[in-house]
């Protein structure tokens, strides 16, 4: 189709609320106006070193250094859509607490989650970043008092998103979504700033030959993630049948596109390097998300023991382990969670109890 005659994200979104004729139009306007704050940050990672940015080097709640452009998103993010009178408030990967919608600006019924600026270290490379953003119901006596609203406001599981993506800075800019009706994609027109719909119906293959994974971790694995990882490396002669090839970007924006786009998994599991950390990544605004597309799109998103979307959050910055992908993988490493592993297989009955044992 010429570009010309593509729809653009405010028409999809028009036509998609046709189908409810009863919506009332507000989560379509948030969801443009996170889309415009994306256009600004894309904007401002396009111009790299050549960027007046503020002065980085804080550290943000989750104790990681804060880039320029970090503290840039978040305020781009916050100043587009706290006017518009559809959020109760939000919260960031970047802000400790909940940001309150000043009195001046009339307060709505949802609730926005986002991490401004994912992979934000791949920055220095000029590797792709991105954004990752989710939208809740904020709970009905919020949006009956309008007051303000608190951390355990946004504790919600995954599957209560209404709707979720990301924006992907790179060669081209992207905005990829999901309102509960599958995943779309749009590419930004520069000609006239203006995302067009360019991958109407995205799938995740079921069966991929493809993993991703930081292996630099891997003396801190659980038994299966280092089980699945080594049958991938062993390849045609392994256990699986067939070679398997390895992916690492370090910025889940640009890894949950590939996948998206051609199929494999994402690994960050739990392990054993900080026991006070289960985990890596932040439920609420970046496994809840993109677990949120991968599910809609045809895959799977799992803590590598159950459905991740099933989550009950207990804390704003929770951290969680996660996997994501092609479903068939996917469910595989959950199937290793649950066998019992080898040492355990291998124990004698009452070698727990032996009073001869080291």
């Amino acid at each position: 189709m010429p570009l010309s005659k593509k729809r653009t994200l405010t028409q999809y979104l028009i036509e998609q609320r046709r189908r409810f004729p009863q919506a009332s139009g507000e989560l379509n306007a948030l969801v443009l106006d996170v889309s415009i704050a994306c256009k600004a940050i894309a904007r401002q990672v396009a111009l790299g070193a050549l960027a007046e940015a503020p002065a980085g080097g804080d550290v943000n709640v989750q104790g990681e250094e804060q880039k320029p452009l970090d503290i840039i998103s978040n305020l781009m993010l916050i100043k587009q859509t706290e006017w518009s009178g559809h959020l109760a408030g939000m919260a960031s990967e970047e802000m400790e607490k909940p940001y309150q919608i000043p009195a001046e600006y009339t307060r709505g019924k949802y609730l926005l989650v986002f991490d401004p600026l994912d992979g934000s270290s791949n920055l220095d490379v000029n590797v792709s970043v991105g954004s990752i953003f989710s939208i809740l119901r904020a709970p009905p006596d919020v949006v009956d008092s309008g007051r303000d609203v608190t951390e355990a406001d946004f504790l919600q599981p995954g599957a209560q998103q209404v709707a979720a993506g990301y924006a992907l800075y790179g060669p081209t800019t992207m905005f990829v979504l999901t309102v509960g009706n599958g995943v779309v994609g749009f590419t930004l027109d520069p000609n006239i700033g203006e995302f067009k719909l360019t991958h109407p119906a995205m799938q995740v293959p079921a069966d991929t030959r493809e993993f991703a994974i930081n292996s630099s971790n891997s003396r801190f694995w659980e038994p299966p993630v280092k089980r699945y990882v080594d049958e991938c490396l062993a390849g045609q002669t392994g256990p699986r049948g067939k070679d398997f090839n390895m992916r690492w970007i370090a910025s889940m924006v640009a890894e949950a596109h590939r996948i998206l786009t051609r199929g494999g998994v994402f690994l960050y599991p739990r392990d054993t390097k900080d026991l006070a950390k289960p985990g890596r990544l932040r439920l609420l605004y970046e496994a809840n998300p993109i677990g949120f597309v991968m599910e809609q799109a045809g895959g799977r998103a799992s803590t590598g023991r159950q459905p991740v979307l099933g989550v009950k959050p207990s804390s704003l910055h929770q951290r969680i382990g996660l996997v994501f992908g092609s479903k068939n993988e996917v469910e595989r490493i959950e199937r290793y969670h649950h066998e019992p592993q080898e040492d355990e297989k291998n124990t004698p009955l009452f070698a727990a109890r032996s009073l001869f044992r080291d």
